[in-house]
């Protein structure tokens, strides 16, 4: 398994190699970097075409080609390396071959490449400079005009398809009435089919090469003539048609996204930094904003906060009463939760630690997401998180993994954990949420056994094997958080782990879900506190001697830099 340097490494060249222009990451310089080798490389061939310049500066232009030559070498393969990490289809050797064969992968090889096949096989000068001007086209990976109009001819490729099939059925149709009633009149030009239908389709782009200079004589074919002009004007108009209308819905599509992009940054900027004044003396992301404050203070319609959220990558929109239970009698009131996203299926952080902190129900339960997202990074932890959900219709469970579940992400979630968990001593623990009573005795809720009201440490179904540290966390948990939050733990009284469990599928040595109750998630204002204890709970406990972490952005805060996930730094 590669180790996370290198993931790192790989993640900033995705960064890198994302062909976009109009962001604010500095990685944008790499991009212009390569926009101005692409122009250096095409004035180079079209000087070597002057001898008078060549004779004169030979030497610079070779060198000039063999260093845009080296360096696109150096892109072009860091580019294939990292492809799986710019889209999911070109995982795995077979994904890196579709990509070679890609439109812009196929231009990156055949621009670059066939400069060494040169090295050892005699290749014609001219098709090698052919070759190398093949690079202009690359720029058309940053052309947004050109991603316009792709965007726009693959919307109405359908449309396309079906106007060119009644096209040819047509054209073919009065290609043979033509040869009919045009062999007798001239049996010599007219001799078979295959003159008709060059005829019928060369008058379509004006026969540029006299092939079928071939006229009717016949009035029947005169007619058919006047149809196969018309065609031809049909031919150019109704894809020009077809085009523009897709054009000025790809631009409003463009338009859409922006308005969206800005309101869901209005909608961040409302998560602005809280300063824990009691318990921890730190700057958090809030937990929650309610709705009605959001579409007030931004001015915002709840239609706007909807459409928003339905497609954003980083928002919730929850209903506290879910976090209760009935009998306490919940009240409805929708609030609005910021996450963090780098994944397909949420966030994975690797700190290189031996603990890993899970939430597998970030999208049904994005307290719990908040929660564990904080005692993760307040305690140096690995932070793998599920926020994202492909079919919100029938949500599939993470944490209890049904053996026909389908959903797509389930495998890179899994994988991600085993990969930050593939060591010694490691610990993954999973944080959720439950909608136990208030007058439960207990609201910390810790899971380790098969079966509930089993508190013992000799189940061979328990996925704990270091009991000497768990019972050490736990008599700590125990100590610790009655006293200072009214906190009470227990250790499987209510809740048992099945066979169904996630904690099977992993290969941590040590595997354990900390249930939170709901209540406390939704409204416990010493929520804070209360992650950061834990942390340093988990901490003393999993990694003793391990510094505290001292993140600067929750230390301090950071003038227009305190406002959601986004201005968390990890």
């Amino acid at each position: 398994m590669p180790n996370s340097n290198t993931m790192t490494f790989k993640q900033k060249l995705a960064r890198v190699f994302d062909d976009n222009l109009r962001t604010s990451q500095w990685y944008n310089i790499v991009d212009y970097v390569i926009i101005g080798l692409i122009v250096i490389s095409t004035l180079e061939v079209f000087f070597s075409t002057f001898d008078g310049i060549v004779a004169r500066y030979n030497v610079w232009l070779k060198a000039v080609d063999y260093i845009t030559t080296a360096v696109f070498t150096i892109e072009v393969s860091l580019r294939i390396w990292c492809a799986d990490l710019i889209d999911e289809r070109y995982k795995g050797f077979r994904g890196r071959l579709r990509y070679c064969f890609s439109f812009y992968g196929l231009i990156d090889i055949l621009s670059t490449f066939p400069f060494y096949v040169s090295l050892f096989f005699p290749v014609p000068y001219t098709a090698l400079k052919t070759f190398r001007i093949l690079r202009l086209l690359r720029v058309f990976r940053y052309v947004k005009a050109f991603n316009v109009l792709a965007r726009a001819v693959k919307s109405k490729q359908k449309e396309l398809v079906v106007s060119l099939e009644f096209l040819t059925i047509v054209t073919l149709l009065l290609s043979f009435v033509l040869y009919f009633v045009e062999h007798d009149a001239q049996p010599d030009v007219y001799d078979n089919g295959w003159v008709s239908v060059a005829w019928s389709f060369l008058q379509y782009i004006g026969d540029p090469g006299g092939f079928a200079d071939t006229p009717p004589v016949t009035p029947i074919g005169h007619i058919v003539a006047v149809i196969v002009g018309l065609l031809g004007i049909a031919i150019f108009a109704v894809p020009a048609g077809l085009i523009g209308s897709a054009f000025s819905e790809v631009m409003e599509e463009d338009e859409a996204e922006k308005e969206l992009k800005e309101t869901q940054q209005k909608i961040v900027r409302s998560f602005k930094f809280v300063h824990d004044q009691h318990y921890t003396r730190m700057y958090f992301v809030p937990r929650y904003v309610p709705l009605t404050t959001v579409s007030s203070d931004r001015f915002l319609t709840k239609l706007q906060i909807f459409k928003t959220i339905e497609q954003s990558d980083c928002l919730h929109l929850y209903n506290l009463a879910k976090t209760l239970n009935k009998q306490d009698n919940p009240v409805d009131k929708m609030v609005l939760v910021n996450f963090a996203k780098n994944t397909d299926y949420g966030c994975r952080i690797d700190r290189d630690s031996n603990v890993t902190i899970v939430c597998t129900s970030g999208y049904t339960e994005p307290l719990a997401g908040w929660f564990a997202y904080h005692v993760a990074k307040l305690g140096g932890f690995n932070y793998v998180g599920r926020e994202i959900e492909t079919d919100p219709y029938t949500p599939t469970s993470y944490y209890s993994i049904s053996p026909d579940a389908r959903c797509p992400n389930l495998p890179k979630f899994i994988d991600d954990i085993n990969l930050l968990s593939n060591k010694e001593n490691t610990w993954v623990i999973t944080i959720i949420g439950t909608e136990g009573a208030r007058n439960r005795p207990s609201q910390l809720h810790f899971c380790y056994n098969s079966q509930k009201q089993d508190a013992s440490y000799n189940d061979p179904q328990s996925r704990v094997h270091d009991y000497e540290s768990f019972d050490r966390m736990y008599k700590e948990v125990e100590r610790v958080m009655p006293e200072r939050f009214g906190l009470v733990p227990d250790k499987n009284e209510w809740y048992g782990i099945s066979q169904k469990n996630i904690a099977h599928s992993l290969i941590a040595e040590n595997v354990f879900t900390l249930r939170v109750a709901g209540f406390v998630l939704a409204y416990d204002e010493a929520l804070c506190g209360i992650a950061k204890q834990m942390a340093d709970i988990f901490r003393e406990s999993f990694e003793p001697g391990k510094a505290e972490p001292q993140p600067p952005e929750m230390m301090k805060r950071q003038t227009n830099h305190d406002f959601g996930m986004p201005d968390y730094v990890d």
